[in-house]
């Protein structure tokens, strides 16, 4: 086989181990993030990978082989392929039905079991592991860890009687990075000093201003949108869920000169009249400055959509400065808007939405070459020439016990890099619609004010 540095650089090469500022599960900012996942995908690697784990053992000690779930399952598996030591299988959790086993395959009670892990943190987890498979009435002695991040997790399990093989630790993978050029001395001290347990500083990620993306914008809405935000000192969307026509207006006119827009879900207005409900809410826009936004989320083929769009009662496409639009019809389902800017829908804030990474990649390649795609609904960062529209946001940020999850103006801001802040049951059923609109809008132009600052913040 070729040395370990090389078999290393090799696994390097599929991206096991990122180096930049990563939040770990426990909260804690890390410098560097490992997943070790990738390696299962080259049957080459995994087989050295195997050899190299099975040369650091007695395997005369094992009567079976055990891999943590789930990054560790393939590595135990061509492990056991490799060295013929029968291999079982540990479930995150028991089964609800059938045997109801926690874990699988074929062992006897007093076997000494040999433990795979991928990588070792603080070693709490492989210590929960163990137990779990010690009740079964198997012994474990040993485990091999592919990386130890040299955070404790080696050191504590030592400290219980286990002996602990590790292939590589993060001291000697950051050396060898050094050393071939992939990472720089100031990126190895700061590892070193995080491995220490000392606080390190991030420079934070400063996000564009609304003159720089205005500089930018190339779609008039966009660029209507970011004007008013600059002229009003507010990036406020407020969201009229009212249903009746006499409320809509009433809201409009006491939240409109506070706001950039005001975000309409007109099929819900019980007595809508074109005249009686459209034409006097678009006088008042007029007069405060504020744009139109209908939330209809159309989701369906082109031909339908402007069909939905352009007739029926409520006629959007005579009124609607933007709209919302789902990009599940594809590209060519948004071209009937070319007279509106689109706001596509790419992540929803409630608990449990299908909008999964896999689906807003997707629809981030619509919304990012469709020239009328002005942004996007996302509860995520988009590329900086998209604008990003955030719902779900409150001051108080628990959530409605529906599956809506609020986040506060700071966290949207500071964390999504949110160009614009949608509010809907914080303004609309407050006492005052107004004075809770001033608060908003003050507490989200702050908010924005802030992101803009160079800060460092400590982990």
């Amino acid at each position: 086989m070729e040395s370990k540095k090389e078999f290393f650089l090799e696994c390097y090469k599929l991206g096991i181990i990122k180096f930049g500022r990563f939040t770990l599960k426990s909260g804690i900012e890390s410098p560097f993030y490992v997943d070790l996942r990738p390696l299962a995908s080259d049957p080459k690697i995994l087989k050295n990978l195997a050899n190299y784990l099975l040369e650091m053992l007695p395997l005369d000690n094992f009567d079976l082989i055990c891999g943590v779930p789930y990054a560790a399952l393939p590595m135990a598996t061509a492990m056991s392929l490799e060295s013929y030591i029968p291999l079982i299988i540990k479930r995150k959790e028991a089964k609800s039905y059938g045997t109801k086993k926690l874990i699988e395959g074929i062992y006897q009670k007093g076997q000494n079991c040999l433990l795979v892990e991928d990588v070792i943190t603080s070693g709490k987890s492989l210590v929960e592991t163990i137990a779990e498979v010690e009740q079964e009435d198997l012994k474990v002695s040993d485990i091999v860890v592919v990386l130890d991040r040299e955070q404790g997790g080696k050191q504590l399990l030592e400290s219980k009687g286990y002996r602990v093989h590790t292939l590589f630790n993060i001291s000697e993978v950051c050396g060898i990075l050094q050393e071939t050029g992939e990472l720089s001395d100031e990126e190895v001290a700061r590892i070193q000093d995080f491995l220490q347990g000392n606080h390190i500083q991030f420079a934070e990620e400063i996000r564009p201003s609304y003159e720089q993306k205005l500089q930018n914008a190339q779609h008039s809405v966009s660029k209507k949108l970011l004007e008013t935000a600059l002229m009003k000192k507010s990036n406020l969307i407020a969201s009229a869920d009212v249903t009746t026509t006499q409320e809509l207006l009433a809201f409009a006119e006491k939240v409109g000169p506070h706001i950039i827009a005001l975000k309409t879900h007109i099929d819900i207005i019980s007595d809508f009249d074109y005249e009686k409900t459209i034409t006097p809410l678009k006088e008042i826009a007029a007069k405060h400055q504020f744009l139109l936004m209908e939330d209809r989320k159309f989701a369906d083929i082109g031909n339908t959509q402007e069909l939905q769009f352009t007739s029926g009662v409520f006629r959007i496409t005579d009124w609607a400065d933007f709209v919302t639009s789902q990009v599940i019809g594809g590209f060519e389902s948004l071209d009937c808007f070319n007279n509106v800017g689109v706001v596509a829908i790419v992540g929803m804030s409630s608990k449990g939405a299908l909008t999964t990474a896999s689906y807003r990649e997707e629809a981030l390649k619509v919304a990012q070459s469709h020239p009328n795609v002005i942004g996007g609904v996302s509860q995520n960062k988009l590329p900086e020439e998209l604008l990003l529209f955030t719902p779900g946001v409150n001051l108080a940020d628990s959530g409605d016990g529906k599956g809506q999850q609020y986040n506060t103006p700071e966290h949207v801001f500071k964390t999504l890099h949110t160009d614009f802040i949608i509010v809907g049951r914080g303004i609309y059923k407050s006492e005052d619609a107004e004075a809770a609109a001033i608060t908003y809008k003050t507490e989200g132009w702050n908010a924005y004010i802030n992101s803009l600052e160079k800060k460092a913040i400590q982990s």
